[in-house]
């Protein structure tokens, strides 16, 4: 199947009921543990770059960046049957939003949720005329994403969290195509000292006001079995807290159709990479010490598939 529109693969999830996780890439290797579990899972994939991911693969140089993932996307995407996207991931520099689509990313998210309501309403309806008018589509944010503890009262609540009533007045006036509502989740590996508190009853009411498809930041799981693995091998990593499997469910359940993930393929291939490289210590060969954490990759990538409910929908 030729590379597609983010908003096709969503707007199938959103009118089907299921999610679909998009994967950030920095490299060659994540893509392709990606790619070859979509295939297998018959899933729908959307691949993410950051901002970091573009300056990075483009040696500083973000149009650079954004070129090399777009060839490798596309090319990978048109070898076979399953639908494939490239979003950019939390775009704040125009420079970055416009390199994504000038070199032909299906979809761009601008995030201005930091600046006061309106000046996101204007920000964003900007880069949504410019991406419309070349048939790019748009992600953006309303509220903080903050990890939302037990004691924390209503009212701070309502200052970090996503105002549905907002929400519906932010998608009619800037004709976005998909939104993510902050209901509780945090970016990175350390989102709660307590247990994972979503506010469902929000999101259900953004999405009866929005209707279009929806999106979860922050939702990595972080493994603990992968934690463990990576400390044994010479990390350091402590107090890490993720949002387990059942409480994604209930965020498909409630109208999230994109699920972003990073942390989770991260620590997948940090702690296997540390094993092998542990293990095999005359091997010289970089592909060889790859092939374990790739794998490692993959089976993550598989195992969010499924509990999202995208597997077989390709």
């Amino acid at each position: 199947m030729p590379f597609v529109n983010t908003k096709e693969i969503l707007e199938d999830a959103n009118q089907r009921g299921y999610g679909v996780a998009a994967f950030n890439i920095n490299d060659l290797e994540f893509f392709m543990a990606i790619f070859e579990a979509g295939v297998e899972e018959r899933s729908p994939i959307i691949i993410e770059t950051s901002e970091g991911a573009l300056k990075y693969a483009g040696l500083g140089n973000p149009l650079r960046g954004a070129r090399f993932f777009y060839e490798l996307v596309r090319n990978y995407a048109e070898s076979v049957d399953i639908p494939i996207s490239l979003h950019l991931d939390h775009g704040k520099k125009f420079e970055y939003i416009m390199a994504a689509i000038k070199s032909g990313y299906t979809s761009v998210m601008i995030d201005a949720s930091h600046l006061p309501f309106e000046q996101n309403v204007e920000e964003t309806k900007k880069i949504v005329d410019i991406a419309h008018a070349v048939g790019v589509s748009v992600e953006a944010e309303l509220g903080r994403l903050m990890g939302v503890e037990d004691n924390v009262s209503v009212s701070e609540k309502d200052a970090i969290l996503v105002n549905p009533d907002e929400a519906e007045e932010f998608v009619a006036r800037t004709k976005v195509d998909f939104l993510a509502p902050a209901i509780g989740t945090s970016h990175g590996a350390f989102k709660f000292k307590g247990e994972a508190k979503l506010d469902f009853e929000r999101l259900k009411k953004v999405k009866e006001k929005t209707g279009i498809p929806l999106v979860l930041h922050g939702a990595s799981s972080v493994p603990q079995e992968l934690v463990e693995l990576a400390n044994n091998y010479g990390a350091e990593i402590e107090g890490t807290k993720g949002v387990p499997f059942e409480v994604l469910k209930e965020a498909v359940k409630y109208g999230i159709n994109k699920v972003n993930t990073d942390t989770d393929l991260r620590m997948a291939f940090m702690a296997y990479l540390r094993k092998t490289l542990s293990e095999k210590k005359t091997e010289f060969d970089p592909r060889k010490y790859f092939k374990e954490p790739m794998d490692a990759v993959k089976e993550v990538v598989k195992e969010r598939m499924r509990v999202l409910g995208s597997s077989g929908k390709a």
